[in-house]
């Protein structure tokens, strides 16, 4: 129990210091870790991934990984996150920032992110500065990356390495689900159930706007007077664009501000195989004997039409 708390803080400080310091992405309060925290399993007995708790946004990703693969073979699972890079989102400060993306990749038990020593020049080269880890000493299976800068790293390639079933038993010859997760953006809630200032704001009552004043950090306070004389105070985080001014009409819960979420989560699965490479050494046998066969087959009919002419001949 030590060693897993242990772990948990010492990923949240790698964390934290390579998004930091290597993707500048200070704006940005999706991190993994709080996933990591918060849930043990971050996949639902739904189905639904912890992701989407804070990402409320639906858009769509892409997951490709190969059909079947072969014991202890490496292979390679990319999960796409396309977007409009030419967009951007509110920070945590107010101020516009790019867009960083984060994914999640839940394998098989047994199959494992690979080594460095492993891991092609390639995909070394493709995969530079990207850090991925594993979800939880208990979930090596789990794979999870980000947030870092979706500019550079829409496509997310996940390095994997599959178990042999011979050295583990609890693994078999079997036809295993993947299920892959993609996110661009910051997220709508805090993992506390504090909304972000990536929201639209409502009035927390109906009346009229009676003062709209800015503060120094640039949050708008509103002033609402309510049919019955009660005045209420309303704020709006800085960066955020109002659709309302001094003098209007509100409901309660009345959108306040345009809506900055430019960003959203997209989950997928596939399937892959772990192949016995005795069934496919099988298979090119069968296959062999096939065309033998069919060879035979004709050289036998070509002698029976010769020994047919010789006989008409005759």
């Amino acid at each position: 129990m030590r060693t897993n708390k242990f772990f948990k803080s010492l990923l949240f400080i790698l964390t934290i210091s390579i998004n930091l310091f290597g993707f500048c992405s200070e704006n940005s309060l999706a991190y993994p870790v709080f996933a990591q925290q918060n849930y043990a399993n971050p996949r639902a007995a739904n189905g639904k991934l912890a992701c989407a708790n804070c990402h409320l946004n639906q858009k769509a990703i892409e997951i490709e990984a190969p059909q079947a693969v072969l014991p202890n073979s490496i292979f390679e699972i990319e999960i796409k996150v396309p977007y409009d890079t030419s967009r951007q989102q509110i920070g945590a400060n107010g101020k516009k920032a790019d867009l960083n993306v984060g994914g999640i990749l839940i394998l098989p038990n047994g199959f494992k992110l690979a080594s460095k020593n492993q891991i092609s020049q390639e995909v070394k080269a493709k995969n530079k500065g990207v850090f991925i880890s594993p979800y939880s000493t208990e979930y090596d299976n789990i794979l999870v990356v980000g947030p870092i800068a979706g500019k550079k790293h829409q496509e997310l390639l996940f390095p994997v390495v599959a178990p042999d079933p011979e050295k583990d038993g609890n693994v078999k010859y079997l036809t295993y689900p993947i299920y892959g997760g993609g996110n661009r953006g910051r997220g709508q809630v805090y993992p506390t159930g504090e909304k972000s200032n990536v929201n639209i704001f409502g009035a927390n009552q109906s009346g009229q706007i009676t003062d709209i004043t800015v503060s120094e950090k640039g949050e708008a306070n509103i002033t609402i007077l309510s049919s019955n004389g009660e005045k209420s105070l309303q704020s709006v985080p800085a960066g955020l664009s109002l659709i309302v001014k001094t003098g209007d009409l509100v409901k309660i819960e009345q959108a306040l501000n345009s809506d900055p979420n430019v960003g959203g989560f997209g989950q997928e699965e596939t399937e892959i195989v772990l192949q016995n490479p005795i069934r496919i050494i099988g298979y090119l046998g069968f296959c062999l004997c096939v065309l033998l066969t069919q060879i035979l087959l004709i050289l036998k009919k070509k002698q029976f039409e010769k020994v047919q002419a010789a006989e008409l001949n005759f």
